[in-house]
């Protein structure tokens, strides 16, 4: 992937019939890659990216992310194999350990060697390999693969994760790594320096994806960005470890989100503790914030949802404002 690269990424909370236009939009302004989320108690992915893979001729698209614990790889391989079919080629798959997985009472007691074999059985079917796949989790007994002709054997796959171990079981089978729900640079380095213990990694992309709202009123713009930052700052939080947060935060945050007071749980987020995790603030802002993640060494910067006050109004002024101040 070329350095540098931009990225939107939408939530799947919409009506099936609203994903085509979204993309076709966020196409024409100039987006390199589209991708949806697969976050717990919304719609699966797949449905609304076949939606972009239909209305999209260009853009790379893919889903960020799946886990392996509640859709099966073998599915998963599926899933990704006939949206590749669909835009041509154009696909990218995602994969994550997932959040709040509590809810549907799964505890994964072995994520990290879940994902890595997770990996391998989703590139063993997507290869064609008939070969068994001995593996603890999940293994293929052989003899047989998915029984279609399947063309993107070299999918490009990403690895969501913050985990190191996560990291080092994985890195050799990715092509990117995403921070999710951090706009700061500081883990940048601290990361890249991570993996170039690892060896052979000096090609791994790594993504900054984050809450991003744009506006020309940069206070409401990020007004709105603590509400929506809220859902994942107790998990990500604790994640980061270039930043000491009062803990007297995080649980006001916390207890807010648990009774579904969105606005109460900004009142706790600064506009400084908010620029660590999320893109928020007027064209201007937006553009120092992503030069900024791009100088510490990120290979892509994803802005996510909601976009903006409004998602077209979002849309909009991040195609024609920022966009064109890294595309020059």
């Amino acid at each position: 992937m070329n350095d540098r690269s931009l990225s939107i990424a939408f939530q799947t909370d919409k009506p099936l019939s609203e994903y085509g236009e979204l993309a076709r939009s966020a196409e024409t302004w100039g987006f390199d890659t589209i991708s949806v989320y697969n976050d717990m108690l919304y719609q699966p992915a797949w449905l609304p990216l076949l939606e972009v893979a239909r209305s999209t001729s260009r853009a790379r698209i893919g889903v960020a992310a799946v886990n392996p614990f509640t859709c099966h790889p073998i599915n998963i391989a599926g899933h990704i194999a006939l949206i590749d079919e669909a835009s041509g080629g154009r696909t990218y798959l995602g994969l994550a350990r997932g959040g709040w997985l509590d809810f549907i009472g799964v505890h994964p007691q072995q994520p990290v060697q879940a994902l890595r074999e997770a990996f391998a059985c989703i590139r063993h079917l997507l290869s064609g390999n008939t070969a068994p796949l001995e593996q603890e989790l999940y293994p293929l007994a052989g003899g047989d693969t998915l029984r279609w002709k399947i063309t993107c054997a070299n999918l490009p796959l990403l690895l969501g994760s913050w985990g190191l171990k996560t990291i080092q079981a994985c890195h050799s089978m990715v092509n990117e790594i995403k921070l999710g729900g951090s706009a700061n640079p500081a883990i940048v380095p601290h990361y890249r320096l991570q993996l170039d213990t690892m060896g052979n990694t000096r090609d791994l992309g790594i993504v900054m994806g984050a809450v991003t709202v744009i506006d020309e009123d940069g206070q409401a713009a990020r007004a709105l960005a603590k509400q929506e930052m809220a859902l994942y700052l107790p998990v990500v939080a604790k994640l980061d470890q270039t930043l000491q947060i009062e803990p007297g935060i995080l649980q006001g945050v916390t207890a807010a989100v648990a009774a579904y007071d969105f606005a109460s749980a900004g009142r706790f987020i600064s506009d400084e503790l908010l620029a660590a995790f999320a893109l928020a603030g007027t064209p201007e802002d937006i553009i120092t914030q992503t030069e900024a993640l791009f100088a510490a060494g990120a290979s892509r910067v994803e802005f996510g949802t909601p976009h903006g006050l409004s998602a077209a109004s979002g849309l909009r002024l991040l195609g024609e404002k920022v966009l064109p101040a890294f595309k020059r």
